[in-house]
């Protein structure tokens, strides 16, 4: 298959995508995901995240940590939390699940925290730093752009899970276009998209 035939049997969002991430990867520092990246090396070390990972990862997402929740789950103690976010971490990491299996796993497991009961922003950085390549972040962006790509992902129950299934899908519809993308890199993409429609 030349390249004009790969390019043509691409799903039609690749070319937001692709378009997308590399506008992201020339406008964003390289060092903004340093943070991300460092806790996700303890994830791997330690099997969990403690409440210093989750910390980081809610200033990584930009979120306020001036809420009931961030009192409620520093009020536990790190063994606890750490308990719970080792059956995420070991759901999201068993490749004998789909990628939207081991997701809805891992979601499920993290319900068990303050803060983690509905809303998939924070609870999917989480599960991304537990496994890089194989998760992705979501937020009000990745929505916003896969709305106006036509991808259909609703907010009921279990919508993190469905978010992969779509990710699976558009990297295996890719066609070539992507090749050696991740659901990271996807998301990356989403991400840009719906944050600077055009």
């Amino acid at each position: 298959m030349d390249k004009e035939e790969s390019v043509s049997s691409c799903h039609p969002a690749w070319d937001v995508l692709i378009s997308a991430r590399a506008t992201y990867l020339a406008s964003v520092s390289p060092h903004y995901d340093e943070v991300f990246w460092e806790v996700a090396q303890r994830v791997e070390r330690a099997g969990s995240l403690g409440k210093t990972d989750i910390a980081a990862l809610v200033v990584w997402k930009r979120l306020s940590a001036q809420t009931r929740w961030v009192t409620a789950l520093m009020s536990l103690p790190d063994s606890q939390v750490r308990a719970v976010t080792e059956q995420a971490v070991a759901s999201v990491q068993n490749l004998s699940l789909s990628r939207g299996e081991a997701a809805r796993a891992g979601r499920g497991a993290l319900s068990e925290l303050p803060g983690f009961a509905k809303g998939d922003a924070l609870a999917s950085a989480l599960l991304t730093s537990a496994a890089p390549t194989r998760m992705a972040v979501y937020d009000r962006h990745v929505q916003r752009a896969m709305d106006s790509l036509g991808l259909t992902l609703t907010d009921h129950s279990g919508r993190y899970g469905r978010y992969m299934d779509l990710l699976d899908i558009l990297l295996t519809q890719s066609g070539g276009c992507a090749d050696g993308w991740t659901a990271r890199d996807v998301d990356t993409a989403l991400y840009w998209a719906g944050k600077n429609p055009a």
